[in-house]
């Protein structure tokens, strides 16, 4: 064995106010570096980043390294109140982490608002040294992020909506690598443009760093070998369409086997709420065959996919259930803690103080969310991980409940009654190397929805998915304990459930949440304590000097 040396990457990030002209019209947007999207980071298994962030906007920030595992090294996760607090405007925060035994395609993204909107970039992790991928080596790789762009401040959008109660405006488009594409004003020029030559295979890394939808994402006639998802493997299978929910990635491979021409590469909404307004326009890139010479013999449009319908969930389930891992995988069995958490909407009462344009939700409420009925708060004083570090008091409680305190038919005509979501900073402990299995619920509050749940610092196996409500006693027949694939993001299905299981074998504060902005801004998150094991190796690294300061 060739011991393969591993590199530390150090990295500046500057977070800027830039001006970005898009749908003809110019922003100060918040961008690192003034790239629009920012900064690819590329490392190998094994390597260490070191990125430092100075903060030069006006808001708060915060960078979330997302699917990076954090072993010991919570610190660095980067949710704003839960690992950390903000880097306020003129300050600098240092995130040093390593990459420990996961390749494939992750991404960083802001923790704080809704800045995330257009600071995220891309962050690739190649096999070590010595080590290749499960595949033949793709001629080139091209990263493909999928973003969502407001004519507007996203954050003005946000606090618009917090103020009226109401769902905030939905985005005037969908990017791919910043682009809008051919079918928005003032954009054609610079629509994104994916080189490849005939007979090449090559890798795409595809991203959906959108900030509320879930999107379906394909290219005119070529078809997708799906080879991986959230930098794990899988067993490889062939799709002309794939769909991504905010948060999630998926590397697949394409051919270069049509007529040298330029094909459309195009997403759009995949929209499982039933009623709510939604953007459902389409981005497009164009895959260009290199043996074609433009500009001319480009006057011919590029070809146009097909693409599923915006509710299209059967295409959706036919997706989500043909992945799995390339071989048998070691699924936690003998599980210590069977946890049971419903995921959804939810519509609070017009406060006596508030005035009625306050309440713009449906029927004079304002709109909510939670787990298990309970609408998390992000404390204001002291980060959950310091909170617990340095035992400051009246921060959090540890009694989020393991299971709904009401049980109630999940699916169907909820009561009224149930709308109401208490608020609360409520953790769940667990001990070091317990064993864990989630049922994820999805309700139909309000309007059942396809909600991406992430959870920080752990991938986890999905074992079984399904429609209705989950019942233990026959959907245990469903759960593939055999090589079931592994996330950080899993697409819960619209009037559904999916069974999550992991090991509790990393130390620290780990929020786990819905990754559609809008619903972790209105508290569909909770968080896990997970306590530390025996010795040094199992206990959470001491805090750096320059963490920020509440």
């Amino acid at each position: 064995m060739s011991l393969a040396i591993a590199k530390t990457h150090h990295h500046d990030f500057t977070v800027q106010a830039t001006k970005v002209k898009r749908l003809c019209k110019t922003h100060n947007s918040i961008t690192v570096n003034g790239m629009f999207p920012g900064p690819t980071l590329e490392v190998k298994n094994g390597d260490t980043l070191v990125v430092k962030v100075v903060n030069r906007a006006r808001y708060n920030v915060t960078i979330h390294w997302h699917g990076i595992r954090q072993m010991r090294t919570g610190w660095a996760d980067g949710p704003e109140f839960v690992t950390q607090c903000p880097i306020r405007p003129g300050g600098s925060y240092t995130y040093r982490f390593t990459i420990e035994g996961q390749e494939g395609t992750l991404w960083w993204h802001a923790h704080s608002s809704w800045l995330r909107a257009t600071v995220y970039g891309a962050l690739i992790i190649h096999p070590r040294e010595g080590s290749s991928y499960p595949f033949s080596k793709p001629k080139r790789e091209t990263p493909i992020l999928l973003g969502e762009w407001w004519d507007a401040n996203p954050i003005d959008v946000v606090r618009e909506a917090t103020r009226t109660g109401a769902a905030p405006n939905i985005s005037d488009a969908y990017t791919i690598n910043g682009q809008p594409g051919d079918l928005f004003n003032c954009s054609s020029k610079d629509t994104t443009i994916v080189p490849i030559d005939s007979g090449e295979t090559n890798l795409l890394r595809v991203i959906n760093a959108a900030l509320n939808q879930p999107l379906f994402f394909t290219i005119a006639n070529h078809k997708f070998t799906v080879v991986g998802a959230d930098a794990s493997y899988l067993k490889p299978f062939t799709t002309s369409v794939i769909m991504l929910g905010p948060g999630q990635t998926t590397d697949v491979l394409i051919s270069g086997d049509q007529l040298p021409g330029r094909y459309y590469m195009a997403a759009r909404a995949y929209q499982s709420a039933q009623n709510a307004p939604f953007d459902n326009t389409t981005t497009t890139a164009i895959l260009e065959y290199k043996s074609v010479l433009c500009p001319a013999k480009c006057t011919k449009k590029p070809f146009m996919p097909p693409l599923p319908a915006y509710n299209d969930t059967a295409t959706v389930t036919a997706f989500s259930r043909s992945f799995r891992s390339p071989r048998k995988v070691e699924v936690p069995t003998d599980i210590d803690e069977n946890l049971f958490f419903t995921i959804g909407l939810g519509l609070n009462n017009c406060p006596k103080n508030f005035r009625a344009r306050r309440c713009q939700g449906p029927n004079g409420t304002r709109f909510t969310a939670s787990m298990n009925n309970v609408s998390f708060v992000f404390p204001s004083k002291a980060s959950l991980l310091q909170a617990y570090k340095q035992k400051i008091p009246g921060v959090f409680t540890t009694d989020f409940p393991a299971k709904p305190q009401v049980k109630f038919d999940y699916t169907g005509n909820v009561s009224r009654s149930l709308f109401q979501p208490a608020r609360g900073t409520k953790l769940y402990k667990l001990k070091y190397g317990s064993r864990v299995q989630i049922v994820l619920q999805d309700t139909s509050i309000v309007t059942p929805e396809n909600h991406p749940i992430h959870l920080h610092g752990y991938d986890f196996y999905i074992i079984a998915e399904g429609f209705g409500n989950f019942n233990p006693k026959t959907d245990k027949s469903k759960f593939n304990l055999v090589d079931p694939p592994m996330r950080n993001t899993v697409a819960v299905p619209v009037n559904g459930w999916a069974v999550i299981r992991f090991v509790a074998d990393n130390p620290g504060v780990w929020l786990m949440h819905c990754h559609l902005d809008v619903h972790i801004t209105w508290g569909l998150a909770m968080a896990f304590l997970v306590e530390e094991g025996i010795g040094i190796l199992q206990s959470v690294e001491p805090p750096p000097a320059d963490l920020p300061i509440c």
